[in-house]
């Protein structure tokens, strides 16, 4: 079996899970999804660990209301995992694994926090809210300014988070004006054995 057949079974096997309960209308949406995400990875554009968990986090928007697009394009060039809207309202997820690539396999903690902290940046721009979907397994670390007011925030707070950012991402570097006015909203707990989304806060989350 190739690489290409092996993804589409898993594919099919885990929307035949989600389509359990499911309403026609979001059978079909997930189903359309999925074709998307099997010509994606014949491209080599996405790989399995993160389609299942889009798809996942996909259902839960769905039944949610939400019309959901997957690999979704921005204007200024950036690619989201998912792009969801629902009446005037959009959100985005950005999918997170943990994976660490081999070239910061020695600084993989300060790695994934400037790349963490880049995306709540980036993408919670483009929309009215901005989530971050992981696995149960994986703890998350962002900075907790993103969760207070943009008034509340202090200079000191957004010029680390800059530091951070700079360290990896100068195409084009974060503003400070950009840091100030990112915010995360909500926070995806997607569990694929179980094929369950949990909604946790931000504030939440960090605290625990």
């Amino acid at each position: 079996m190739t690489k290409n057949e092996k993804f589409e079974e898993d594919l099919n096997l885990l929307l035949s899970r989600l389509a359990q309960g499911s309403s026609e209308d979001a059978v079909k949406q997930l189903t359309q999804l999925k074709d998307g995400l099997i010509q994606l990875h014949r491209q080599n554009v996405v790989k399995i660990n993160h389609s299942v968990m889009e798809l996942v986090c996909a259902k839960h928007l769905v039944e949610k209301g939400y019309d959901v697009k997957v690999e979704h394009s921005l204007d200024d060039g950036l690619i989201c995992d998912l792009y969801a809207t629902k009446g005037y309202g959009s959100l985005i997820v950005e999918i997170e694994t943990g994976f660490v690539p081999p070239e910061h396999a020695l600084n993989p903690q300060t790695y994934i926090e400037a790349r963490i902290a880049s995306k709540i940046i980036r993408y919670s721009y483009h929309v009215g809210k901005f989530a971050l979907g992981l696995p149960p397994h994986y703890l998350l670390q962002f900075p907790i300014v993103f969760t207070q007011p943009p008034r509340a925030r202090k200079i000191k707070d957004l010029e680390a988070i800059k530091t951070l950012c700079d360290l990896y991402y100068q195409n084009p570097p974060v503003t400070l004006e950009e840091i100030k006015n990112a915010r995360i909203h909500v926070i995806y707990i997607i569990n694929v054995d179980g094929v369950t989304v949990r909604e946790v806060e931000p504030e939440e989350y960090a605290k625990k």
